[in-house]
């Protein structure tokens, strides 16, 4: 299986011209952004993913920013996510990641929604995956699971980092946690490489020793999605390194400085996932050859 990874723009400032030398150099494949508004700001946008050749997974969010307006209703979230496919749907992104619904609404509302969400992907012929963040309809596992479960066709872009916050614990343990994150495994199509805690959604850095049992933990989760995409025949899996700014990323009081730089930080995660991926890769196909041995008796004199 293929590993491509992409660059967010979340807390960058430029446009792909300004990305590219960057998604180069730290062996990137691609972007993932928001289609910007303004016909001439989407047309400068697509010439520019075009003579860049860079990959594009184009970002969605219904009803609001990254947190929903409150008073929005569920046909308000359909018709912003329809409007915002038609107009995306010209630069040919790879998918749409969307961060769609509210937290906020009763589970018969979540589930008439994305069956109706999934619906209108499937009308217009392109491939949505929904987003597991905070604030949004899919913030925490059981909710996300309950919806799965009625609309099996559901795509997620598995975001970990918001659970783990939303839970306060890690959730890869032997309870309740695992057995729903092996259950929507076979809906992942995208993920989010990003490492929370049980006190947030990012660590100040993924590398720092303190955090080693959080990373282990992501990473044992990130191998059950591969594994399910496997399954379903998937050849590549995307991931984007998320970590970002917005109170995400630490900084020091009284200073307001950050403790790391989010570029490294990001560079750092995609390096190390290409890394984990491969050896992932290796220790299957070991085993896989392990057990197609044949089995030799012992004959004794």
């Amino acid at each position: 299986m293929k590993f491509e990874l992409f660059k967010t723009f979340w807390g960058f400032d430029g446009g792909p011209d300004d990305a590219a030398p960057l998604v180069r150099a730290a062996g990137f494949d691609g972007i993932e952004a928001p289609v910007p508004p303004g016909e001439a700001a989407r047309e400068a946008f697509a010439r520019a993913i075009a003579g860049q050749r860079l990959e594009f997974i184009a970002e969605i969010t219904t009803a609001g920013s990254y947190v929903p307006e409150r008073s929005a209703t569920p046909e308000d979230h359909l018709r912003d996510f329809e409007a915002k496919i038609l107009w995306g749907k010209p630069l040919a992104p790879r998918f749409f990641n969307v961060m769609a619904g509210c937290d906020a609404w009763p589970a018969a509302t979540q589930i008439d929604f994305f069956s109706r969400a999934v619906e209108i992907a499937a009308r217009h012929e392109v491939i949505c995956s929904f987003e597991t963040h905070r604030g949004r309809s899919f913030y925490n596992p059981w909710i996300t699971r309950d919806v799965a479960r009625a609309v099996p066709a559901l795509k997620l872009t598995c975001d970990f980092s918001h659970w783990v916050s939303v839970c306060e614990r890690l959730l890869d343990g032997e309870g309740g946690e695992w057995d729903t994150i092996l259950e929507l495994a076979p809906h992942a199509h995208h993920l989010h490489g990003r490492v929370g805690y049980p006190q947030g959604p990012q660590v100040p850095h993924p590398a720092a020793p303190e955090y080693a049992d959080c990373l282990a933990s992501h990473q044992r989760m990130w191998e059950a999605l591969w594994s399910a995409q496997i399954a379903n025949g998937y050849t590549v899996t995307t991931m984007t390194p998320e970590f970002g700014p917005d109170g995400y990323l630490h900084t020091l009081p009284f200073t307001n400085a950050a403790v790391a730089d989010l570029w490294e930080i990001n560079t750092w995660m995609g390096r190390e996932e290409r890394r984990h991926l491969a050896a992932f890769l290796a220790a299957r196909a070991a085993q896989a050859g392990h057990e197609a041995e044949p089995h030799l008796e012992s004959h004794h004199a």
